[in-house]
């Protein structure tokens, strides 16, 4: 009998074949699109309310991990490869998280995706997407968790493709994958460490062997930094961040879906189970939060200054993720999680959002041809408001509480906390209040910008859409009050405090209050008045805003330092040296030897009688020769 464990990942592997095969070419297109969408979203619907009944079993069992321990994949001596799913407080929380938001985003794609040709097949990617995210959560073995950290790479490639036959498309998959790749050199490298070390991949058993005082011999420093250098792809952090805007390429479902609560989360969730490895190694730990917050920083500057709906927050999911690895550098690896849960209900709702917004204007997704939308589509506004409000870190709401203890544990944890990092975390928190209620006026206050053609079709989006945008808007209002650190601490403690900063706790609550309120009013007031005042700032900003705009120009350096040598390399020495030279100059010239004998053989054959006796006699010399001179 299936344990329900392995259900729980099936059952979106179940939607991915039938869908696969019966609506799509493959089937003969036999499926409806309505049909299509109910096996798509049935899977991951089954699957979160299998998720809450395990949950259900986790509390009744008092938090005893449940192990599931399914089939031998491979043996090696006397040890063995074990397919194996665990389910502690850790991967419930993401597998609910997964489930959960993965449903409401199926939910939502029925709606926007109904006129695309392709409807079956999408659904089967997104099926298949989430498939592989449940094994990256559930496995109990680094090696199955790797198994879904490819599979979600692979999925996402066809994801970010989907629409594959506009070139910049493709293009984007493709960069995805690659960039992808280059992070999991790094983490097989720390997989094999750890493997050489404890003889095992099993995680639970890993971090147990180093609390109890067996990791004595294991390089963590060198083991943590190989994993991060994986988590950094997966997660999109420096040096390897530039493949998630360009992922906007695909449907905005996917972007949610990518975006929200899966795939970017991964490294997150890398690092938090394997914090036992990260409490042998501070220096690596230090090196983790450097990263995270001058990726936050770095993503948030370059956020104010897009114009592209979807671009601002892909540059804000940037940001927020560097968030989540300043808290995990910083020690505090239960408030990451925190932050990952509510970064999902309001980052899920925004993307979903700005859906809305493109599906009312036709495909529009330049925010200057946008404003005064909030009057066509109200509900979009209120949910895209109440999401916006919570990702600027306003009291009450998800983001608030989550981002608030970052802040805190920045500034005064014993592990590694530092002033500097609070205040360029705070500093960030201030640019994300700024350029999403940025975004918010652009979009939904003032005068229309848009084409008169566009703005007479504007229409609210389906209730199959604002039925979950007001579920996600409820949740990003609510999110915080779940007290996820707490419940995480027993596996995941929070790190102590310096205890001469402790009374600044209150202090430094009352200051985040303010930078997110601070942000909030210089977007309304500049962006509210007149035009005059933008363009000041614009031309006051010139050479700051051009390079904000390039990007930094990282792109253009990774072409100029990686790109073109390596394409030179593989087309004048690989490819000429190599292939042509090596492998086709050896078989050519191989050939032409062969040539060459046969013809110099051919003229033996004279058709001449003698000549032939000849050489019979000839040889018969020799093999006496031959023979006499062996005696």
């Amino acid at each position: 009998m299936t344990h329900p464990l392995a259900l729980i990942a099936l059952l979106p592997l179940f939607g991915f074949l039938v869908n696969g095969v019966f609506a799509t070419a493959i089937g003969g297109r036999r499926f409806s699109n309505r049909t299509a969408a109910l096996v798509g979203c049935a899977g991951p619907m089954l699957a979160f309310g299998l998720t809450i009944a395990m949950f259900l079993q986790l509390r009744a069992g008092d938090y005893v991990p449940i192990v599931a321990p399914l089939y031998r994949w491979a043996a090696l001596g006397a040890q063995g490869f074990d397919v194996a799913f665990l389910f502690d407080r850790l991967s419930a929380v993401m597998t609910l998280v997964v489930t959960g938001v993965g449903s409401v985003i199926h939910v939502y794609s029925a709606g926007y995706m109904h006129d695309d040709k392709s409807f079956g097949r999408f659904f089967a990617y997104l099926n298949l997407f989430l498939f592989f995210m449940l094994l990256l959560v559930l496995g109990r073995s680094m090696l199955v968790l790797f198994v879904g950290w490819e599979g979600v790479g692979l999925a996402s490639y066809l994801l970010i493709g989907f629409w594959f036959d506009e070139p910049a498309n493709a293009v984007a998959g493709r960069k995805a994958f690659i960039t992808n790749r280059i992070g999991d050199a790094g983490f097989l490298l720390g997989m094999f460490l750890l493997y050489r070390t404890f003889g095992t991949l099993d995680m639970d058993y890993i971090n147990q062997a180093i609390l109890a005082g067996q990791g004595a011999i294991l390089p963590a420093a060198l083991v943590g930094l190989f994993l991060f250098i994986g988590a950094t792809g997966k997660s999109a952090q420096i040096p390897l961040y530039v493949w998630l805007p360009d992922a906007m390429a695909g449907p905005t479902p996917v972007s949610a879906l990518i975006h929200a609560a899966t795939m970017v989360t991964a490294g997150v969730y890398l690092v938090a189970r394997m914090s036992g490895v990260y409490i042998m190694a501070p220096e690596t730990s230090q090196l983790i939060a450097v990263v995270g917050v001058l990726t936050a920083f770095m993503a948030a500057t370059i956020a104010l200054v897009q114009t592209d709906i979807k671009k601002v927050l892909a540059y804000s999911t940037v940001s927020q993720l560097g968030f989540m690895f300043l808290a995990l550098g910083v020690g505090a690896y239960g408030v990451a999680i925190f932050h990952v849960v509510t970064h999902a209900f309001f980052k899920a709702c925004l993307f979903l959002g700005a859906g809305s917004v493109i599906h009312a204007l036709g495909g529009e997704q330049d925010i200057r041809r946008m404003g005064g939308l909030r009057r066509h589509i109200p509900v979009t506004f209120w949910t895209f408001l109440i999401a916006t409000a919570a990702i600027a870190g306003l009291p009450g709401l998800a983001g608030f509480f989550s981002k608030d203890e970052i802040l805190w544990f920045a500034y005064a944890s014993q592990s590694g906390g530092a002033t500097w990092l609070w205040a360029l975390a705070a500093v960030t928190a201030f640019l994300t209040a700024f350029y999403m209620f940025r975004l918010l006026w652009l979009v939904f206050f003032g005068a229309s910008r848009m084409a008169p053609e566009v703005e007479h079709h504007v229409h609210e989006s389906p209730l199959s859409m604002t039925a979950v945008l007001a579920l996600l808007a409820v949740l990003s209002a609510v999110g915080g009050y779940i007290h996820i650190p707490e419940f995480l601490a027993p596996m995941l403690p929070l790190p102590a405090v310096v205890p001469a900063l402790e009374h600044h706790e209150h202090t430094l609550l009352y200051v985040s209050i303010a930078i997110a309120v601070s942000g909030v009013g210089l977007a309304v007031w500049l962006y509210s008045g007149p035009t005059a005042r933008v363009d000041a700032l614009a031309r006051a900003m010139s050479p700051v805003g051009a390079l904000l705009r390039g990007k930094y120009f990282v792109d253009e350096l990774y072409d100029r330092l990686l790109v073109r040598p390596l394409v030179w390399i593989s087309e004048h020495v690989l490819l000429r040296g190599g292939d042509r030279l090596l492998l086709d100059g050896s078989l050519h010239g191989l050939a032409g030897l062969t040539q060459r004998l046969a013809g110099g053989l051919s003229r033996l054959q004279t058709g001449q009688l003698q000549w032939y006796a000849l050489l019979v006699m000839l040889g018969l010399v020799a093999v006496v020769l031959w023979g006499w001179r062996s005696v």
